[in-house]
C-alpha cells in the first residue's frame, strides 16, 4: 500500500472515532488547486495536527488556519456541495507539496458509510 493510500485508509478512521473533518482556511476561502489531471481538489484532514502540520510545511498555506467540521455536516453540505460543484476531495494530504489522493465525492461518501455501517 502507497503512503497516500494508507493516509486515505487511516483517513476515515480517524474521521468516525472524532467525530470531525479538519479543513484549511484564509480570508479567500478553502483551497481547491489543480491537480495533476487538471481537475480541483479540495483538501481535509482526519486531525487538526495534520493540517497544522500541512500550514507550517509548505509556503503557499502559511497563512491559513485549521477549521473544524462535525463529520455529519461534512458528509452532507461539504461533500454534496463539492459534487456539484465537480471538484474531487484530497484526503490527508502530507509532504512538503501537500499531495495525496484525490477522490470524486460519491466515493468518499460510499467509503464512509461502510466503515461506519462496521461499526
Amino acid at each position: 500500500m502507497s503512503v497516500s493510500a494508507a493516509h486515505a485508509t487511516v483517513f476515515y478512521d480517524e474521521i468516525v472515532k472524532n467525530g470531525e473533518v479538519w479543513g484549511i482556511r484564509d480570508a479567500g476561502g478553502l483551497p481547491a488547486p489543480l491537480n495533476g489531471d487538471g481537475d480541483r481538489s479540495m483538501p481535509f484532514w482526519s486531525l487538526r495536527s495534520r493540517a497544522e502540520r500541512v500550514i507550517a510545511d509548505v509556503p503557499v498555506y502559511g497563512g491559513f488556519e485549521p477549521m473544524a467540521i462535525p463529520v455529519e455536516v461534512w458528509r452532507t453540505r461539504w461533500i454534496d456541495g463539492l459534487e456539484s460543484d465537480g471538484i474531487l476531495v484530497g484526503l490527508n494530504w502530507t509532504g512538503a507539496r501537500a499531495s495525496g489522493f484525490d477522490f470524486r465525492p460519491a466515493e468518499v461518501r460510499t467509503r464512509l458509510g461502510a466503515i461506519e455501517s462496521k461499526k
